[in-house]
C-alpha cells in the first residue's frame, strides 16, 4: 500500500494528517505507526494526538513550536514511515449475553440478513473487530468491520435512553456504549464489562489498534459477572 499523504491545517495550533480516505481495516498498522512516531517526534511539545479511522489530528504548543517546524517534524515522520508489523494493540474478550429481552434489535438484523437470530450471534461474535477510534462518549470505542450481511441501518429515530453496557451495530461498525446515552444502534446485547468506569481512572480499556472479540454467555452468567438485566424495549 502506498501513502498519498495530506497534512491539513484545522486551527492555529492543531493539524489534520490525512493518511487515507476510506475506512479499511488495513489502514490500522499505518495509523499506529504513525501515532507512535508522531509522539516520539513531538515529545513534550505535543498537547494532544488522536488516531481515527483515516487520519490523525494533531495538537502541538504553539508557544514552543512554529508552525513551520509543526510541518517539518510532521513531513519527515510521514518520509520514513512503514505499517507497524507487530504490537498493533490489545486483543480483548468481551462477554456478552445476547437476547431479545436486553438486545431488541436482534430480530431486526436478523430479518434484514435473511439469517436466523442464532446465525446472527454466531456471526457477530465470531471474528475480531479492529477499534478504529474513541468518541461519543468516554471509553466509547468504534469498531469494525462487521460482516456485510449483518450490516444494518441506524435507527431512524435514536432511543433517548440506551443502557450501559450494551452492544450494538450500525451499518458495518459495532460498539459498546459506555453508560447510559442516547443511541440509534441496532442493539444486540448486553456486557458487564465496565467501560466508562476504566475511561474515568484514566486508563481506557478499548484504544486505537486494538482487537475485540465478543464471547457468548447465559444470563445467569451475565448477572454473575455484575450485568443489569432490566430489559429494554424495541424501538418503534
Amino acid at each position: 500500500m502506498r501513502l498519498q499523504a495530506r497534512i491539513e491545517l484545522t486551527a492555529m495550533d492543531v493539524l489534520m494528517v490525512r493518511l487515507f480516505e476510506a475506512i479499511d481495516e488495513a489502514n490500522m498498522p499505518w495509523i499506529v505507526a504513525a501515532d507512535r512516531a508522531l509522539r516520539e517526534a513531538f515529545g513534550d511539545l505535543l498537547i494532544d494526538l488522536v488516531p481515527s479511522y483515516t487520519t490523525l489530528m494533531l495538537h502541538y504548543d504553539c508557544l514552543r513550536l512554529s508552525h513551520d517546524e509543526a510541518l517539518a517534524r510532521i513531513e519527515a515522520v510521514l518520509l520514513h514511515l512503514k505499517p507497524a508489523e507487530a504490537g498493533l494493540g490489545r486483543r480483548h474478550e468481551i462477554p456478552v449475553w445476547y437476547d431479545p429481552s436486553v438486545g431488541p434489535e436482534l430480530a431486526r438484523v436478523a430479518e434484514h440478513a435473511g439469517l436466523s437470530v442464532e446465525e446472527v450471534v454466531q456471526c457477530h461474535s465470531g471474528r475480531d473487530y479492529h477499534v478504529f477510534a474513541l468518541g461519543f462518549a468516554p471509553g466509547y470505542g468504534f469498531m469494525g468491520m462487521v460482516e456485510e450481511t449483518l450490516a444494518t441501518p441506524r435507527l431512524k429515530t435514536p432511543r433517548r435512553r440506551v443502557p450501559a453496557g450494551s452492544v450494538g451495530i450500525a451499518d458495518r461498525q459495532t460498539a459498546i456504549y459506555p453508560l447510559l446515552s442516547p443511541g440509534g444502534w441496532n442493539i444486540l446485547g448486553r456486557t458487564a464489562v465496565p467501560l466508562f468506569e476504566h475511561a474515568r481512572r484514566g486508563d481506557p480499556l478499548l484504544l486505537p489498534g486494538d482487537r475485540v472479540r465478543f464471547m457468548p454467555i447465559s444470563r445467569s452468567e451475565f448477572e454473575r459477572q455484575g450485568g443489569d438485566a432490566t430489559p429494554l424495549e424495541a424501538a418503534p
